[in-house]
């Protein structure tokens, strides 16, 4: 599932791309079907969150994973190993080597695909909230808030004490970068029921959310698998994501599941407009305080 990891592990995938040449470019989606980066060099790759960001030349090509997204390195003229009706992206870049082949990098199924002047870019991002994978997470101001991003991040998620911690986490206009899977072990990490109010749980429990979550998401950076038990083998790596109707491993207690979030699901209509519902999990003793 893509989150913040996700995309910086993406990222550092393309870490070659800078200083290469796009030979040609096919954007396949409705808006941008007549655009192209054709002959510009790309200048920079980096993840914001779970956005990704490509500049080229003086433009910026803004890609979001969503659920089903995934980006593919070939040899140009080699075969793809996915449909070609589910390419969104299509960029042919110089070859790593003189004489050798074009490389190309493609983007099947991205949920999300926009080109915008790289002048812009402030603006883009400026909804969005601190990214927690940021290496100046505790340390650098965000922006001019006068706050370090994590500080920031604690403001956001406190002004709203009647808000579901669990939707809170995942809002992105809060702290960038978290996503369900996250939001379900650290929520069980930290004790208490994703549905808790933030009011309720408190500022000291919800900077520990925040700091677990960091901690996490950046001991699993470079994993290719995601562990939160510190057990590796397979199938043993987390508390109750996707566990429903097994036992708890603290306390035997059966895992339960239901769903949080939605834009009338107890917060703010206007506000919460784009939230989605989302699956949780939960184990009724180790987490209480909340009722899904």
């Amino acid at each position: 599932m893509p989150e913040g990891d996700s995309v910086l592990q993406l990222t550092n995938r393309l870490k070659w791309m800078p200083g290469r040449e796009v030979l040609h470019s096919d954007f396949r989606v409705p808006a941008l079907a007549t655009a192209s980066i054709t002959g510009e060099r790309v200048r920079a790759v980096w993840p914001y969150g779970k956005h990704l960001f490509i500049q080229a030349g003086e433009r910026i090509l803004h890609t979001h994973l969503k659920m089903e997204g995934v980006w593919a390195i070939h040899a140009a003229g080699s075969r793809w190993r996915r449909p070609g009706y589910t390419a969104r992206v299509v960029l042919r870049l110089s070859p790593q080597h003189p004489g050798g082949p074009p490389i190309e990098v493609v983007g099947h199924e991205l949920g999300f695909v926009r080109l915008f002047p790289a002048r812009d870019y402030a603006t883009v991002v400026q909804h969005l909230g601190p990214d927690i994978l940021d290496p100046g997470w505790a340390s650098e101001e965000f922006r001019d808030t006068g706050r370090t991003g994590r500080d920031e991040a604690l403001r956001r998620i406190l002004r709203r004490p009647e808000r579901s911690l669990g939707a809170a986490l995942l809002d992105q206009r809060n702290v960038a970068g978290i996503g369900n899977e996250y939001r379900a072990e650290v929520m069980f990490l930290i004790g208490l029921h994703p549905a808790v109010p933030v009011g309720q749980a408190g500022q000291q429990k919800v900077a520990q959310a925040l700091d677990l979550a960091r901690r996490v998401m950046w001991e699993n950076r470079l994993e290719p698998h995601r562990v939160f038990t510190g057990d590796r083998r397979p199938g043993m790596g987390t508390f109750v994501f996707g566990r429903a109707a097994k036992p708890c491993r603290r306390c035997g207690e059966t895992i339960e599941q239901s769903t949080l979030g939605g834009r009338f699901a107890g917060g703010d209509p206007e506000l919460d407009a784009g939230e989605l519902e989302r699956i949780i999990w939960w184990c009724p003793h180790c987490q209480p305080g909340g009722q899904a």
